[in-house]
């Protein structure tokens, strides 16, 4: 399930913010590894990952990118997006 999202204007663009809760994070290599894995997609223009919340905020493109796109990103990395 994919959390709220709100659209931000960045540059002039269009961007959408998501929070994603996410199982499965239990120290700062995972941040890394959720990271990694959502910025090697298209239209991401930021990305944090917060263990301790169990959470994932995306600021991204949704003409380049979707939230499924993101999630099943996470989800292909060992991580669960609930």
């Amino acid at each position: 399930m994919v959390a709220p999202f709100s659209r931000v204007d960045a540059k002039g663009s269009d961007m959408e913010k998501a929070t994603l809760k996410v199982k499965g994070m239990a120290c700062g290599h995972c941040e890394i590894a959720v990271q990694d894995a959502v910025r090697s997609l298209s239209g991401i223009k930021k990305v944090k990952a917060n263990q301790r919340k169990g959470e994932v905020v995306v600021a991204y493109d949704p003409a380049m990118v979707t939230k499924e796109h993101i999630s099943q990103a996470i989800n292909d990395t060992g991580y669960q997006v609930v």
